[in-house]
C-alpha cells in the first residue's frame, strides 16, 4: 500500500480498477484548511493523462508492472511477435497496443514489453536506433540553408526528416521518442 503522502514521480498504484503512475506531483499546505497532495497522473492502460488531488491519507495498492526485455521476431497481419530472450517463448501482441513510434523497430531488435497481471499493454522500443535510408531526393551542390530538412524513408518503411547531405544508403540514428533524426551512425 502507498499513501497519497507519500506520492513521488514515477509511483504506479491502482485506483478505481485502473493503474496509475505519477507524473508530477505537490504537497500543499494552505494557511486555512487541510492540506492536500496534487497530482498529475497518466492511465497507464490507456495513456489518459488527468490532474487529482488527494488527501494525504488515502490509501491506494501499489501496481507492479512488469517490464520484460522481448525480442520482435516478425508480423503477421494484426498479431506481431516477441520472443523471451530468456525462456525463447514466443508471444503474439495486438497492433493495437503498439504505439506510433513502433515504426522504427525492425526485426530482431530488443523492445521491453510491459504487462500488468499478465495483460500485456504497451511496448517500448529502443530509445536509439540506427536505420538505412531507402529512399531521399539527393542534395543539390551549393544548396547550404542551414538546418533544412528533407524528407526520408528508412528500412522499416517510416520517413524521417533529415538534413539535406544524406543519402540512400546511408545509416542514420533516430531518436524513436521523438521520431527525429539525430546524427549519422
Amino acid at each position: 500500500m502507498v499513501t497519497a503522502g507519500d506520492f513521488r514521480n514515477g509511483v504506479t498504484f491502482e485506483m478505481d480498477g485502473n493503474v496509475y503512475s505519477i507524473i508530477e506531483f505537490q504537497h500543499v499546505k494552505p494557511g486555512k484548511g487541510a492540506a492536500f497532495v496534487r497530482t498529475k497522473i497518466r492511465n497507464v492502460i490507456s495513456g489518459a493523462v488527468t490532474e487529482r488531488t488527494f488527501n494525504p491519507n488515502d490509501k491506494y495498492p501499489t501496481a507492479f508492472i512488469e517490464r520484460k526485455d522481448m525480442q520482435y521476431l516478425y508480423s503477421d497481419g494484426d498479431l506481431y511477435y516477441f520472443m523471451d530472450t530468456e525462456t525463447y517463448e514466443q508471444e503474439p501482441i495486438n497492433g493495437s497496443v503498439l504505439t506510433d513510434n513502433f515504426k522504427f523497430v525492425k526485426e530482431n531488435m530488443e523492445c521491453k514489453v510491459l504487462s500488468y497481471k499478465g495483460s500485456v499493454f504497451g511496448v517500448e522500443p529502443p530509445n536509439f536506433v540506427e536505420l538505412e535510408v531507402t529512399k531521399t531526393e539527393p542534395g543539390v551542390k551549393g544548396d547550404t540553408a542551414t538546418n533544412t530538412l528533407k524528407p526520408a524513408t528508412v528500412e522499416t518503411g517510416a520517413e524521417v526528416r533529415v538534413p539535406l547531405f544524406i543519402n540512400e544508403g546511408e545509416m542514420i540514428r533516430i531518436d524513436t521518442r521523438t521520431g527525429e533524426y539525430m546524427e549519422r551512425a
